[in-house]
């Protein structure tokens, strides 16, 4: 008999529901997945759900195994961990992490999972996408010893590039944000916090990944001479307006994009995604990035638990969902 197994689909903008689904045969290239836990890429997740991807993107922000297309109806998502319970012996029963939608069973390529290394509990590993991420934008950033860091937004990914940065022998890092609350995730992540008022400006490199426009404008403000700027954010279908008619020529500054979607390009000719997913896997064995997980809901609820936090997203960094 097949498979049957329920997921999460955005069905209209600012509506999702649960639905059933009958699995197709696996294949003997195959593995089939039960999953345990998933996390919400809040900030992506909530363009999606709220239908704000431009239709320019609609091909290139394609997930690994979406089904359906933008807007919607549309299954989305791509930080899902569970257990092998079906395939090649070599990995039946390993704890997986997949780029795969919020759904309870699911059948992938052997090739598409990568291994949960000892050391790193599952629930912990939905941060992987996230930090990925943040690792792609500190190989974009091209940071050196010793350099002044600011990293402007406390989302996942910003905490989480603030704390590769901070790995760095001499460098001074400080995670700014709006919000006085992320101080402690900031303390408990090794980092500097600071509120945009008081924030250090003559940054050597300053990360901005808040997804507001307020945010990349107070990064060119706090930026040095002839610094640079990455820009981690995405934001969908949202204009944005930056005041290139100050100091932005007079300090030579430049502005860069940073996508995970391709391996930066300092790293490409010795690096491809599964390489550099394995590195975020292994990172992950730090207890501390336990922080980020801001809270934890049944799968069954996620058809109102996409729209509150799409709508008043809180303190929320990671919101992790249990299927087990």
């Amino acid at each position: 008999m097949q498979k049957r197994a329920k997921a999460f689909w955005v069905t209209e903008p600012g509506n999702g529901e649960i639905r059933d689904e009958v699995l197709p045969l696996p294949t003997e290239r195959d593995v089939v997945v039960q999953a345990l836990y998933s996390g919400i890429s809040r900030g992506t997740e909530a363009l999606v759900f709220g239908g704000h991807v431009p239709q320019s993107e609609w091909d290139r922000m394609r997930a690994p195994f979406q089904v359906g297309d933008f807007p919607s109806p549309v299954k989305y998502g791509y930080a899902s961990v569970g257990r092998v319970i079906g395939g090649p012996d070599t990995l039946k029963n390993q704890l997986v992490f997949v780029l795969h939608p919020h759904q309870t069973h699911f059948i992938v390529p052997a090739t598409a999972v990568y291994a949960v290394p000892d050391g790193v509990p599952p629930a912990r590993a939905v941060l992987a996408a996230n930090l990925e991420t943040a690792l792609n934008g500190v190989w974009d950033a091209k940071l050196h010893l010793g350099d002044r860091i600011s990293v402007v937004g406390a989302g996942a990914v910003g905490c989480l590039t603030a704390w590769l940065a901070s790995g760095i022998p001499g460098c001074e890092v400080e995670l700014v944000d709006t919000n006085p609350r992320r101080a402690e995730v900031a303390r408990v992540l090794g980092v500097r916090f600071a509120e945009p008022r008081i924030a250090l400006d003559g940054a050597d490199v300053v990360i901005h990944a808040s997804g507001v426009p307020a945010g990349l404008n107070l990064a060119l403000e706090l930026a040095a001479t002839e610094a640079r700027i990455v820009e981690l954010s995405w934001f969908g279908d949202q204009s944005v307006s930056l005041p290139l008619g100050s100091a932005f020529h007079a300090r030579r500054l430049t502005i860069q994009s940073s996508q995970v979607g391709r391996v930066a390009p300092g790293q490409r000719a010795r690096w491809d995604m599964r390489r550099r997913m394995e590195l975020a896997l292994r990172l992950l064995s730090e207890a501390r990035l336990d922080a980020l997980i801001t809270g934890e809901s049944a799968f069954e609820t996620l058809p109102s638990l996409m729209a509150q936090l799409t709508e008043k997203p809180g303190d929320t960094l990671c919101h992790r969902i249990r299927y087990v």
